[in-house]
């Protein structure tokens, strides 16, 4: 593209080689589906781009949200030259060049928009190279990106920047574009003749999970897969024949990850089994590998279940073990009757904060030698030291607990483990109580 090309937004290619998605590409503000909170009258973005402010943007949501379309109507609105990148096609090199071409033009009167697509894919210091550009005002970068920013984008980068998050659209706001494509006989379907119904068109929706790209282009394919078959209306059988399979939104390394495993973890620690399982098949569905559920639900069992119910953890090592020896999609039951387990088993976490207690001691307190009366004494001289020196063997004395202190002296009689009254910690607790009544009767 042409660097004093400032018509970013392009007439209807040839619909036979053009995806429906591209050639139905909003090319103003009013065409412009979704980001009501960003776009509506009055609202920050909306405002930026009437007022024509020149401050560079990042765009950040999950794919099919309008994140290309918004930067290039920003470009028309405001006569910008438009130049798009991907930081998965191009390298810095490229980038560097046509920056330093934008600030020549820039002496000229022109404006540039550099817009750079999935930004996060720059490491931290080639995106170093936009801020020198950045903060002259040579360019207007316009990042756009999957990723949270706040992770992936340079932080001198950030501060220099506007980060506005767009949110996936509605299936009502899904089924208004399509409506949009079968009408229209320009870049649209219009002209073919196909028809539809409103329950064919809610499949697409919900099946596409808010992104209008994948959307459009289900829509295309089922266009397509009903005109071979010589038919002109498109059903729910027949759009959910040309979809196969739903498009679940998902990064194994983003941040869908770690929300999702973040919900199906606080729903099993509410006792909320079909949260928990809802959770657990969004991950699986999506792709996620199996044996990293696996190991969060022995994580759950150990830091939420505890000895409330110990059997917990031998479940749930069992559920990763037929995990490991079915595969999937069999071992996925595995792994659902372990966290329902885990959702109505009794709750506490009671070893996880009393372990937490001792990492804390160890890091602020000295590391004590251990008291000469638990040191093992093997030889003369290690006798001859005091070593073993007053030991009791707890099997030898009355109720075979010894009145003898087994901390370092700095921390005699910390307490760590406070069991709750939970399941199987109500007889633990029982037991604690009654320990503590033998080293107290021994010491009167």
């Amino acid at each position: 593209m042409s660097l004093f090309d400032t018509s970013p937004i392009a007439a209807a290619a040839n619909p036979r080689t053009t995806p429906l998605a591209e050639r139905m590409r909003p090319r103003t503000l009013e065409e412009y589906v979704g980001q009501d909170h960003l776009l509506g009258p009055g609202k920050p973005l909306r405002l930026a781009i009437e007022h024509d402010d020149p401050t560079s943007m990042i765009f950040w949501g999950p794919p099919g949200t309008g994140k290309t379309t918004l930067a290039k109507i920003i470009a028309h609105r405001t006569q910008a030259s438009f130049i798009e990148f991907s930081a998965v096609l191009s390298g810095i090199k490229e980038i560097k060049q046509v920056m330093v071409d934008a600030e020549r033009a820039s002496h000229m009167g022109s404006r540039t928009i550099l817009f750079v697509d999935e930004i996060h894919r720059f490491n931290k210091a080639q995106q170093d190279a936009f801020l020198p550009y950045v903060e002259r005002g040579t360019i207007r970068l316009i990042g756009a990106t999957t990723e949270n920013p706040s992770f992936e984008i340079n932080a001198a980068l950030l501060s220099r920047c506007r980060v506005y998050t767009l949110q996936g659209l509605s299936e009502s706001q899904v089924i208004g574009l399509l409506t949009r494509a079968l009408a229209d006989t320009e870049r649209g379907l219009g002209a073919s003749g196909i028809t539809t119904d409103e329950e064919a068109l809610a499949t697409i929706a919900a099946y596409t999970s808010g992104d209008a790209r994948n959307a459009l282009n289900a829509l295309d394919v089922a266009a397509k897969l009903a005109e071979g078959r010589g038919e002109t209306t498109l059903t729910k059988a027949l759009v959910s024949e040309a979809m196969q399979r739903r498009v679940l939104l998902y990064d194994k390394k983003g941040e869908q990850h770690y929300d999702i495993i973040s919900a199906l973890h606080k729903s099993v620690r509410n006792s909320d089994p079909d949260a928990a399982l809802y959770w657990l098949g969004r991950m699986l569905e999506a792709g996620e590998d199996p044996m990293y559920c696996a190991r969060r639900v022995v994580r759950m069992a150990v830091e939420d279940i505890g000895l409330a119910a110990p059997e917990a953890l031998n479940l749930c090592l069992s559920a990763r073990d037929a995990m490991h020896f079915l595969g999937a999609p069999e071992g996925n039951l595995a792994l659902a009757q372990a966290v329902v387990y885990l959702a109505l088993a009794p709750k506490s976490n009671a070893v996880y904060t009393a372990y937490a207690a001792v990492q804390s001691d160890i890091e602020k307190t000295a590391a004590e030698p251990v008291p000469l009366h638990l040191r093992n004494a093997p030889t003369k001289l290690m006798k001859s030291l005091d070593y073993g020196k007053n030991y009791q063997y707890a099997h030898d004395v009355e109720g075979r607990v010894a009145d003898m202190q087994c901390l370092p002296p700095s921390l005699a009689n910390r307490r760590y483990y406070h069991p709750t009254n939970e399941g199987r910690e109500r007889a633990l607790a029982q037991r604690m109580e009654e320990i503590a009544r033998i080293k107290s009767a021994k010491r009167e």
